[in-house]
C-alpha cells in the first residue's frame, strides 16, 4: 500500500478515508489496465497475488454487483448515442476541449490554437483511471488522449501536440441529480508534447544523451495502469506517426523499419511545426518516445518519469500486479499486428526497493513471450549477454537492448501475435487475459507478420476477428512470476457464431475486470468496416462494451458507442456505482475529414455547427428502478 502524508490535498482532501483509498483504487481493474484488487485464491500456486487488502470483498458490492451481474443485454446499434441497458444512466464527462479551469478558453469546434489546447481536456481519449477522494464521490479522472482531431486550416502537429497527451481532472458528483462534473482544483494537469519528463533506468542516458538536459514529451499515450504505491502508468505508442521528413537524403535503416519510421509518419508527422519530429535532423530523438511513463497525479509539480527497465516499443498496456512475495509485475504488449506480448518482473519486491529509495520499475527483468501450439509458453530475458543478445552479435550493453526491444525480441524468437492490446489479471483467479485485435492480413493469411521488416520474425496467428486469450503463470506449482513457463488457451474468439446475437463481439482491445469477477471487453473495429459489407461486422453494429463470465464463457453486450467511435478506456467509482468509459474519435469514417466534420456524427453535443468530440462517459449503475437512458 501506498503511505499517504497527511499534509497533501486532493480536490478537496486527498488523504480523506485514506485507509480507503488505496484499495478502492483497485477495485476495478480497468480496460487495458488491470491492477490486482485482492488476495488470489489460496492454493493457486501459479496465481500472481495482490496487495491482500481484501477490497474486492468492501467496494463495488451491494446494489452495484447485482446490477452489473444481472443487466439485460443491449441489441446491436448503429445510432449516433451511447445506449446503455434498462435502468442505467449514461452521461458525457471531460469533453475534448472542456477547461480545466475557470480561466481556461472555451471549447471552439473550429479550433481555438495550440495554446488554448493546452488548457483544456485533451482529444481521443483512451486509458482512464478514477482516482478517489472523500469516500467516492469525488476524485481525479486520468485520461491519456492518443492522438488529436484535424481542424481545418491548422499548421500539422501545432495543435496536434497539444491536444495528445494527458489530463488530470478533478470530478465529483453532485447535485440534486447526483451527476459528475469536472471541477476546478490544484492538481488539474495537461501533459504534452512539451512536457518536462525525465529519463530513468539502464537506458535514461541514451535518452538525455540524445536529447539535452531538457527532454520534453509525453507521445500518443494508450493505456494505463495504477502501481501499488499509488502512481499512474501511461504507455506510449503510435509515437512514429509523429515523425517524418521532407528531407529526400534521409534513408530509413533496420531500427528505423522495425519501429515504422518513415518519411510521411501516419499521414500527419509533426517535422514542419516542430524540427524534433524531423527524422533528417540531427535535434529528432525518436529514442526518446515509446517507453512506460510514471505520473503521480498527487504531485501535480512534479515530472514524469520513462521507466526504461520496461523496453521501448508501441505499448498497448501497462498492467500492473504483484506476486506471492511482493515483487512488481508490468504486463505489455506492442499494440501492431504480428507483435509480441511482455512481463517485467521487479528484482525484489516492491516495498523493499522503495525502502532503499530506488523505483521498483527500474530494476528487474523484462521478457517477450513464446506461445507453442501445445497451450505451453515461454517469458524469454531481454538480457545483454545471454543467447543472441551479446556484443558478438552487435548489441553494446542493456540499455541498446532495451532501446531496440522490438529487435531484440526478433532475436530471441518470440510469437508474433496478431494485434496485441489489453491484458487484465483476475483478481479471483489469477490467470491473465490479453486482448488481441485481429490480424490485418487477408482471410487465411498464415504470415501477417511478414511485412513488418524483420526476416526473423515468426508468423502471427491470423484471426480476422481477434481473439481473448488466457494464461496461468507456471507449470511447477511455484511462484507463477518467478518462473518462466505459462499454460495458455483460447478463451473466446471475435465474430464466432456460438455467442448469442447480445454478445457477438469483433476487435477485442481493452480487458479488465471489476470487483464482481466479470472480464469487460471494449472493442475497437476500425471506422472504415462498421456497417461494412462483411457480415460480422455488419451484425455487431457499432463498438461496444461488453461483460464476459470467466467461467462459462458467457457474453453480453452492456454499451454500444456512437458512430465512428471507439470503446477505450474503463474504470470505476470506489463504490462501485459508477463506470467511466472512454469514447474515442465519434464521427470518425472515410467520409469524415477536417472540412467536414460531421459527415459520419456529431456526439455528444449534436450541435448544428458543431463537432464530434470524444469523451469520459459517466454510466451510473441504478440504486432502484430507473429509466434507461440513451445519450
Amino acid at each position: 500500500m501506498r503511505q499517504h502524508d497527511d499534509s497533501r490535498r486532493g480536490v478537496d482532501d486527498p488523504a480523506a478515508e485514506s485507509a480507503g483509498r488505496g484499495a478502492s483504487r483497485r477495485s476495478f481493474l480497468a480496460a487495458g489496465t488491470a491492477t490486482a484488487t485482492a488476495l488470489l485464491a489460496s492454493g493457486t500456486p501459479a496465481a500472481l497475488a495482490a496487495p491482500r487488502t481484501g477490497a474486492a470483498t468492501r467496494t463495488g458490492t451491494g446494489s452495484a454487483v447485482r446490477a452489473l451481474s444481472t443487466f439485460a443485454a443491449v441489441p446491436a446499434a448503429t445510432s449516433d448515442t451511447v445506449t446503455v441497458p434498462a435502468g442505467f444512466r449514461a452521461a458525457p464527462l471531460a469533453r475534448w476541449g472542456d477547461g480545466l479551469s475557470p480561466a481556461s478558453p472555451r471549447w471552439r469546434p473550429a479550433g481555438g490554437g495550440a495554446a488554448a489546447q493546452a488548457l483544456q481536456v485533451g482529444s481521443h481519449h483512451h486509458g482512464v483511471e478514477f482516482l478517489p477522494r472523500a469516500a467516492g464521490h469525488k476524485g481525479l479522472l486520468v485520461v491519456t488522449h492518443e492522438s488529436a482531431d484535424e481542424t481545418a486550416g491548422q499548421v500539422p502537429g501545432e495543435v496536434a501536440m497539444a491536444a495528445q497527451g494527458v489530463t488530470v481532472v478533478a470530478v465529483a458528483a453532485a447535485g440534486s441529480d447526483g451527476a459528475w462534473r469536472t471541477a476546478g482544483s490544484r492538481f488539474n494537469r495537461r501533459l504534452t508534447a512539451d512536457t518536462r519528463v525525465t529519463p530513468a533506468g539502464p537506458a535514461a542516458e541514451r535518452l538525455t544523451g540524445a536529447g539535452g538536459p531538457a527532454l520534453r514529451g509525453v507521445l500518443a499515450p494508450g493505456a494505463t495502469g495504477t502501481t501499488p504505491w499509488g502512481t499512474v502508468l501511461l504507455a506510449e505508442r503510435n509515437a512514429n506517426a509523429c515523425f517524418g521528413t521532407d528531407s529526400p537524403a534521409w534513408r530509413r535503416g533496420e531500427n528505423e523499419r522495425r519501429y515504422g519510421l518513415a518519411a510521411g509518419g501516419l499521414g500527419s508527422p509533426w517535422h514542419t511545426a516542430d524540427a524534433r519530429f524531423d527524422l533528417a535532423d540531427r535535434r529528432a530523438v525518436p529514442e526518446a518516445f515509446g517507453w512506460i511513463v510514471e505520473l503521480d497525479p498527487d504531485a501535480p509539480d512534479s515530472v514524469p518519469v520513462k521507466r526504461t527497465a520496461l523496453g521501448r516499443f508501441w505499448h498497448g498496456a501497462a498492467t500492473v500486479t504483484e506476486t506471492h512475495d511482493g515483487r512488481a509485475v508490468v504486463y505489455s504488449t506492442d499494440a501492431e499486428d504480428g507483435e509480441y506480448l511482455y512481463r517485467f518482473v521487479s528484482s525484489r519486491p516492491w516495498r523493499t526497493l522503495r525502502a532503499q529509495g530506488r523505483s521498483p520499475l527500474d530494476h528487474g527483468t523484462l521478457a517477450v513471450a513464446r506461445l507453442a501450439d501445445d497451450g505451453f509458453g515461454r517469458w524469454l530475458p531481454l538480457a545483454f549477454g545471454q543467447g543472441p543478445l551479446t556484443a558478438a552479435n552487435g548489441w553494446r550493453d542493456q540499455a541498446d537492448v532495451l532501446v531496440r526491444a522490438r529487435l531484440a525480441a526478433d532475436a530471441l524468437g518470440a510469437t508474433g501475435l496478431a494485434g496485441p492490446e489489453g491484458v487484465a489479471v483476475d483478481p479471483h483467479s489469477g490467470s491473465v487475459y490479453l486482448a488481441l485485435a485481429g490480424s490485418s492480413g487477408p482471410a487465411g493469411c498464415t504470415d501477417c507478420a511478414e511485412d513488418t521488416g524483420s526476416a526473423g520474425k515468426r508468423s502471427a496467428r491470423h484471426s480476422p476477428y481477434g481473439r481473448v486469450l488466457r494464461w496461468r503463470e507456471g507449470t511447477d506449482g511455484s511462484d507463477g512470476a518467478a518462473e518462466d513457463t505459462f499454460r495458455w488457451e483460447e478463451f473466446l474468439t471475435g465474430g464466432a457464431a456460438e455467442l448469442t446475437e447480445h454478445g457477438r463481439f469483433a476487435c477485442p482491445k481493452g480487458v479488465g475486470f471489476t470487483a464482481e469477477g466479470l472480464l469487460w471487453i471494449s472493442t475497437g473495429i476500425p471506422a472504415h468496416d462498421l456497417g461494412g459489407p462483411d457480415p460480422v461486422h455488419r451484425a455487431v453494429g457499432n463498438n461496444a462494451l461488453l461483460a464476459a463470465d470467466p467461467r462459462t464463457g458467457t457474453v453480453r453486450r452492456f454499451l454500444t458507442a456512437p458512430r465512428g467511435a471507439e470503446v477505450t478506456g474503463v474504470s470505476a467509482s470506489a463504490d462501485g456505482h459508477t463506470l467511466f468509459v472512454n469514447i474515442q474519435h465519434p464521427g470518425q469514417g472515410t467520409a469524415a475529414s477536417a472540412d467536414r466534420p460531421r459527415a459520419v456524427g456529431n456526439w455528444p453535443d449534436h450541435e448544428p455547427g458543431g463537432r464530434p468530440r470524444s469523451a469520459t462517459v459517466a454510466v451510473r449503475v441504478p440504486a432502484g428502478p430507473e429509466a434507461a437512458a440513451g445519450q
